[in-house]
């Protein structure tokens, strides 16, 4: 009756599926999707090459990038790609292991619904679940500060490990934690609860520039203590290098204006028209003089710079930059203490911030340039090095996921244990607490448990490895109350993660299971689908 009663209150070319079938289509197309990115996880993950309409090519085990760059068309399987896009922006790591668990959870719950268990007591008991395993992650995590830089070093290793930084990791993972120690603001807080000062530590990776250079190993690359972009001078007669430079920066035009309205100007002879240009010139010349009083030896200028402003700046030994990004100088008066101005007109001495040095390079046909050696600054530039534009972008990647771990560490103050530790300390914890609750959540709550090993098991599958074995072994140390043992995947052995130095942000489990539990339950509740005609079409 109601497909019936559907056919009238819709146009025809409308496409409806109901019930089972319409569950049953949502939870393939997300297994799917994590189905895809499941062999990247871990240090022997695989990585995937994307070709992209136009024949770009992208090569990486990056989860939020593939998924971005697989242009994923089914509503579902786009709800899983947004849980990826969540934990990057939230956490900057950790996106694979966010979606293979909404795959698995999903999985697991169409075993529930194939018992007559309803979606909704699905979904009740994976929220239960959730909260329990919010509660363990919290009581099994362990402190961090700024001050422990070995543990910082370890973090940072910890995420680059399986990805195209490998080679060099000790190398970075040092300026890593040099740059996040930069960008780093301490300030004591008064804790309610035990009435005690206790510091909590916010970074702005925002304020960490990360700039790839390509035709170097990776071990080359560096921290510089300054910004840096990829911009050149706009006239060859300026210098290229200035030592203790003044550097004023401006969001405004160093051009004449144009009028808002249509305007004509009647010129009747040539001296009206020399007049007219001596006029544009002299005004030009004036905004020169203007930044020249200030003592600027540096201007960076956010729009663009006239030809004739150009050779002025030239002749008075200002270097300067047009079309600056907003964002660029926004590090920029964070590295230097500068002030972004809106109005050359209004510049003043004070606004100038300082740097050491400012020089423009070319290396491999590109035009750089290097604001450095900047008085105590606020953001800095971590300029990383590799042997290709693929290998770089890649080393890149793995970078900002590192820089993400550290911050989020920092800000939450808590890390965990990795290499499936936290996972496998979850699922023995989450099946105690299941036995203990009445009711048909009481199976929700145990598949989510057992989602909890697909972790453990995915790292022994990309390893090679039997991951019946590795689960048993794992299981037998956890059931002995020893919570850090993980799986070593190049031996096939137990480890102690924490002792091993294998070690991720609290934030990045936290945030992980939050997401693909809400995703989850958002996609069991759905029964019925409708495709307009449009999207039929398309």
């Amino acid at each position: 009756m109601s497909n019936q009663m559907s056919n009238h209150i819709m146009s025809e070319n409308t496409q409806r599926s109901t019930g089972r079938d319409a569950q049953r289509n949502n939870i393939a197309a997300a297994k799917a999707v994590a189905q895809t990115i499941r062999t990247t996880l871990g240090p022997k993950g695989m990585d995937k090459m994307i070709v992209d309409s136009t024949d770009e090519v992208i090569i990486t085990n990056d989860g939020v990038t593939i998924l971005r760059e697989m242009q994923i068309e089914h509503p579902a399987a786009k709800m899983v790609v947004e849980i990826a896009k969540t934990q990057e922006d939230t956490v900057g790591d950790g996106t694979t292991t966010a979606v293979i668990i909404a795959g698995e959870l999903l999985k697991k719950a169409e075993d529930l619904l194939d018992q007559n268990i309803h979606p909704t007591i699905v979904a009740r008991g994976y929220r239960i679940a959730e909260q329990e395993a919010q509660n363990i992650l919290n009581q099994i995590a362990e402190d961090i500060s700024i001050k422990d830089e070995i543990k910082l070093k370890q973090l940072a290793i910890t995420a680059m490990t399986g990805k195209g930084a490998e080679s060099n990791k000790e190398k970075l993972a040092e300026i890593i934690v040099k740059a996040i120690k930069f960008v780093s603001e301490t300030k004591p807080i008064l804790n309610n609860q035990t009435n005690q000062l206790t510091s909590q530590t916010k970074v702005n990776k925002d304020n960490i520039k990360v700039e790839k250079v390509v035709g170097y190993t990776s071990d080359k690359s560096e921290l510089i203590e300054g910004i840096v972009i990829d911009k050149e001078k706009v006239h060859p007669s300026m210098p290229n290098k200035i030592e203790n430079a003044k550097v004023a920066l401006l969001d405004s035009p160093l051009e004449i204006k144009n009028t808002e309205i249509d305007a004509k100007i009647q010129i009747t002879d040539p001296q009206q028209l020399n007049a007219f240009l001596a006029q544009e010139e002299q005004s030009l010349k004036e905004m020169v003089t203007k930044i020249k009083s200030t003592n600027a030896n540096v201007l960076l200028c956010q729009k663009g710079i006239d030809d004739v402003a150009q050779h002025f700046l030239a002749k008075e030994d200002i270097m300067a930059f047009r079309r600056v990004k907003r964002s660029d100088l926004e590090k920029i008066s964070q590295a230097t203490g500068a002030k972004i101005v809106s109005s050359w007109k209004e510049l003043e001495e004070k606004d100038l911030g300082y740097a050491g040095q400012v020089k423009t390079e070319k290396i491999n046909d590109e035009n750089i340039t290097f604001i450095e050696k900047c008085k105590n600054p606020k953001a800095i530039t971590l300029l990383v090095k590799g042997g290709t534009e693929h290998v770089a972008e890649e080393i890149k990647r793995a970078v900002i996921d590192a820089i993400g771990d550290l911050s989020s560490a920092l800000s939450n103050g808590k890390i965990v244990a990795g290499a499936a530790a936290v996972e496998m300390e979850l699922a023995k914890k989450l099946r105690y607490f299941a036995n203990s609750l009445n009711g048909r959540e009481q199976l929700a709550v145990l598949a989510f448990a057992e989602t909890m090993e697909i972790i453990p098991r995915t790292l022994a599958e990309n390893a090679g490895l039997d991951p019946i074995d590795v689960i048993t072994q794992l299981r037998t140390s956890h059931n002995q109350g020893e919570k850090w043992i993980g799986i070593n995947v190049f031996s096939g052995k137990n480890i102690n993660a924490w002792e091993e130095g294998i070690i991720e942000p609290l934030k990045i489990k936290t945030q992980a299971l939050s997401s693909a539990t809400e995703v989850a339950e958002m996609i069991l509740r759905i029964d019925d689908v409708i495709l307009g005609n449009e999207k039929i079409n398309s």
